[in-house]
């Protein structure tokens, strides 16, 4: 895919953000036509909204359900940057009106303490578990602009190039120790206004969340990336999605992992 073609495309996402546009189909003349075209937008937009909110400070997995990809017709996760400005520790407050459509999802985070460069892969759950330094509860935020659920499968590879729809992410407290804990078998319950919203366990991501942290490494290298020591990693909602409403408060407890907290307003 030509730059020139990639980089249309990136202006068009982020001007239709500006616009706050409703989330569909880009022009036929750029729009993606493969998953590597896809990413190549996806890095052109990326690197258009890193002038406002920081450099590329580590990454988001999704998809991580064989339910998801079947709903958008994508036959592997998706990758998407986090960038630095848009980072937040818990406890938290965002404003809905700052976004079309408010998503958060309920998710544990990684945070690395050494690289993981490209010319090292293929890499296995072991190996990136030793690469981890701290492990923590996370929200993401994400904007699905009020998206047409119905036709997504049509424009999937939008979606990717919209870099999987993140706007951020709200971070818990870090733990060192994370390794004592079984991750697989966590379980994690989301809370708006002190109600349930439902639960899940680590195990629900990808068999473990850290098989997410080795597909990410594997998939980053594929295109020519590493993983870098500070980078945090969001690896997948264990509860389904929460369309977020001004004046709540939200909170995910992950059992030993500790807890994270958002106030929507």
């Amino acid at each position: 895919m030509a730059d020139s073609r990639a980089e249309r495309a990136a202006r068009y996402l982020l001007q239709a953000h500006q616009r706050r546009q409703k989330f569909g189909p880009l022009p036929e003349e750029f729009a993606p036509r493969t998953l590597e075209e896809a990413y190549a937008v996806q890095a052109a937009y990326v690197g258009l909204r890193s002038e406002s909110n920081g450099p590329v400070c580590g990454y988001k997995v999704a998809l991580t359900t064989e339910a998801m990809r079947r709903h958008t017709g994508l036959a592997e996760p998706v990758a998407g940057d986090l960038l630095e400005g848009t980072v937040r520790r818990s406890p938290a407050r965002v404003r809905a009106a700052d976004f079309v459509r408010l998503l958060v999802e309920f998710e544990l985070a990684f945070e690395l303490g050494e690289d993981l460069p490209a010319v090292d892969a293929p890499y296995d759950r072991r190996r990136v578990a030793q690469a981890v330094r701290a492990a923590m509860p996370a929200f993401e935020l994400a904007d699905d602009r009020d998206a047409d659920y119905e036709r997504l499968r049509e424009h999937a590879l939008v979606l990717v190039a919209d870099n999987a729809w993140n706007e951020g992410v709200v971070l818990g407290a870090a733990r060192t120790d994370w390794h004592l804990l079984d991750l697989a078998g966590l379980r994690g319950e989301a809370y708006a206004d002190g109600k349930c919203l439902g639960a899940g366990r680590g195990g629900d991501v990808m068999g473990h969340p850290l098989e997410a942290l080795a597909w990410l490494a594997n998939h980053l290298a594929r295109r020519g990336l590493g993983l870098w020591r500070s980078d945090v990693v969001i690896t997948g909602s264990l509860v389904p999605t929460h369309t977020a409403r001004p004046g709540e408060t939200l909170r995910f407890d992950a059992g030993p992992l500790g807890e994270v907290a958002l106030q929507v307003h």
